[in-house]
């Protein structure tokens, strides 16, 4: 009995803790689970960087440099002057006088001389100067002054009317140009020696028809050799421009 009785308080006690702890942990469930915070993460504030610019420091004054005091050179010492020794004295020794005997005079005998009348003439030690002619040297005569260009403009000139009277002498018109009535002037340039002879004839300047032009050649080559030129164009070859014209007269 006493056993049974023991179990049953117990139980009953058991009990009763078992109420009284369900009950605080349902007041302090009520309690503090409201206001506890369960957020885990908190609102992160952005962070302000402050930056403050710190202004240059203004440089230091320049350091003035003290001039530096003077520094005393020590002159240097004068070179002491040179006692030259004095050299010793020479004394000439004394010349010895010699004594030469006078010569002893004797008297002069001069024999007895006829007289003669003899005029002496002195010779004279004198000559006259010598004069000495010098001979002439033959001198080759200058040569002759070269002629200006001028007087052989003057010469060409003069030669081409020559050579112009001495080619129309043989002159002859082609018939194919009477026919056709061709008129011109040929223009040669004529290449001559000193003798006059022709070295090259060529046309110039063209009548404007190929018979004419021929033609005076032709006659250049029947008068050839031409006179001597000028003597200023002589010693030299020379070109010289001789016109031929070729006219048909009326009627």
């Amino acid at each position: 009995m006493d056993i049974t009785i023991n179990h049953q308080r117990l139980d009953g006690h058991a009990i009763i803790w078992a109420i009284s702890a369900s009950i605080l942990l349902h007041i302090f469930v009520a309690v503090v689970v409201p206001s506890f915070d369960f957020s885990t993460e908190k609102e992160e504030k952005p962070l302000v960087l402050k930056i403050e610019l710190q202004q240059p420091e203004a440089p230091a004054p320049a350091a003035v440099i003290a001039p530096l005091p003077p520094i005393d050179i020590p002159e240097p010492p004068k070179p002491e002057p040179i006692k030259k020794e004095p050299k010793p004295i020479i004394k000439p020794e004394p010349v010895k006088k010699v004594v030469v005997p006078e010569p002893i005079s004797q008297p002069e005998v001069t024999p007895p001389q006829p007289v003669e009348n003899v005029i002496a003439v002195a010779p004279s030690t004198e000559r006259l100067p010598e004069i000495v002619v010098p001979t002439p040297t033959p001198t080759e005569p200058p040569p002759p002054p070269e002629p200006s260009q001028v007087d052989i403009d003057a010469a060409k000139n003069a030669y081409g009317n020559l050579l112009g009277r001495t080619i129309a002498k043989y002159k002859s018109y082609p018939k194919i140009a009477q026919r056709r009535g061709w008129q011109g002037t040929a223009l040669l340039d004529l290449k001559i020696d000193s003798n006059g002879n022709v070295l090259s004839a060529v046309v110039r300047e063209s009548s404007g028809y190929d018979a004419l032009d021929k033609r005076a050649l032709e006659m250049v080559e029947k008068a050839s050799p031409f006179p001597a030129p000028p003597k200023v164009l002589q010693g030299r070859t020379f070109n010289i421009s001789v016109p031929v014209a070729f006219k048909l007269s009326n009627g």
